[in-house]
């Protein structure tokens, strides 16, 4: 079993930053891909960035330049910088890692835009 667990969310005025932290536990060898997915009111969950154990990233399109996800293997962290944030970023975010074909879940963080 992996458990994950969120940190860094909270209430950020439009244009500004955040850096989410994913802190994972457990069976924590061989985690493959790890990845930060949101959801918004009303809306599908979708994936915002992926990042592999060798380092490869992925991003949705919408974040692509103004968020940069990376892990630190050694202390089993994944973090997700979120710059230039709109009202279109406010979701709960979910941190998501992989092992051995078993997906696993956070329970969430609350990214709010407002001013």
């Amino acid at each position: 079993q992996v458990q994950l667990v969120e940190s860094g969310g909270g209430l950020v005025q439009p244009g500004g930053s955040l850096r989410l932290s994913c802190a994972a536990s457990g069976d924590v060898l061989s985690i493959g891909r790890m990845a930060w997915y949101r959801q918004a009111p009303g809306k599908q969950r979708e994936l915002v960035a992926g990042i592999t154990r060798s380092g490869s990233t992925n991003y949705a399109d919408s974040v692509k330049d103004r968020f940069t996800i990376s892990r630190d293997n050694a202390k089993n962290l994944v973090y997700l910088q979120m710059n230039s944030l709109n009202a279109e970023d406010m979701a709960v975010y979910y941190c998501h890692a992989s092992r051995y074909g078993v997906n696993y879940w956070g329970k969430g963080t609350l990214v709010t835009v407002s001013s």
